[in-house]
């Protein structure tokens, strides 16, 4: 065993691809902080928040991600954008001093060289982003970093309308498999809260 530590320090040292270290997430009392946050970013929209089952499970991963990042995904209407923009990375910076990335899906395009230097990054909305042509070629930005975020160890915080089947139909089984090995899935499905 130590001597594959001492190649792996050699392999860094001549440049070679080596295992990236993956982003811990360890926050104690995590669905106290969560509630709270949540009821401050929707109260200064003069609403009340609605605790819903799926929001144990992201209290759940901020206690121990394992190394993993998150990808909600379901109905809309349920907070998978308030948590992804505001709460997440309010929560991040205030207890992990960890700096959240925050691209809707859109920006994601105009900006993936950008997006794929970051080591959390976030992205809002999957799905809805068109296929980027860059002097003739086709880029596929979020296959891009979802490759990223299982070679480099990034930390990928994504939502997305979509269900697992229209996932796979826009971005194939490769990236859907990524998805699944580097992030804690939640899906979100019922009512939207909107009405």
């Amino acid at each position: 065993m130590e001597d594959l530590k001492k190649t792996l320090d050699e392999m860094k040292l001549h440049g070679m691809q080596v295992p990236s270290n993956r982003v811990q997430i360890n926050i104690p009392n995590a669905k106290t902080i969560l509630k709270n946050a949540l009821d401050y970013f929707i109260g200064l929209e003069n609403k009340k928040a609605i605790w819903l089952t799926e929001y144990d499970k992201v209290s759940d991963w901020l206690e121990n991600n394992e190394g993993k990042g998150l990808f909600l995904y379901g109905t809309c209407g349920k907070g998978k954008t308030v948590l992804a923009r505001l709460v997440i990375p309010s929560i991040l910076l205030k207890y992990e001093q960890k700096v959240v990335n925050y691209y809707d899906a859109q920006q994601m395009n105009g900006k993936i060289d950008e997006v794929l230097t970051k080591k959390i990054i976030c992205i809002d909305d999957v799905g809805t982003e068109e296929i980027l042509m860059n002097y003739g070629n086709k880029r596929l930005t979020f296959l891009e970093v979802t490759d990223a975020t299982e070679k480099q160890g990034k930390l990928l915080i994504a939502t997305s309308n979509l269900n697992e089947e229209q996932l796979i139909n826009k971005y194939g089984d490769r990236t859907m498999d990524r998805l699944i090995s580097t992030t804690k899935r939640i899906l979100f499905t019922g009512k939207s809260l909107r009405r």
